[in-house]
């Protein structure tokens, strides 16, 4: 239901179609599903206080402890939905880096692990 209508497979809109007329609360959350991630995809800043807004209002608790915690953290939210920069791939070597230490917990010294992580990088 989040992707990109355009990638929508055969039968995907009338299968979304048919669980909403049998749990009308699925409406509110594609809906609200939908537009939270054409927001962040196409960096629209100016939507995201209409979206925060909507999913306070919401009648799904999930939505508003979402949106109160993303209200809480209202500048960083507002600075990732704006700007393209983005720590993932710090992110991404760090979870590397653990993975390997890890892997090498408790089974060669501090030499061998430091090989290890300097052939990794």
């Amino acid at each position: 239901m989040l992707r990109r209508q355009e990638l929508w497979k055969q039968g995907d809109e009338q299968l979304i179609a048919l669980l909403t007329a049998q749990q009308p609360e699925l409406a509110e959350v594609i809906e609200l599903g939908q537009g939270f991630a054409q927001l962040v995809r196409t960096r629209q800043r100016e939507q995201l206080d209409l979206w925060l807004t909507q999913a306070e209002n919401s009648i799904l608790s999930p939505f508003r402890n979402f949106a109160k915690s993303l209200r809480e953290d209202y500048d960083a939210v507002k600075a990732g939905v704006t700007l393209s920069v983005s720590n993932g791939p710090v992110e991404g070597h760090i979870n590397r880096l653990k993975m390997l230490k890890r892997q090498m917990y408790g089974r060669a010294g501090i030499d061998l692990l430091e090989r290890r992580f300097l052939l990794a990088i």
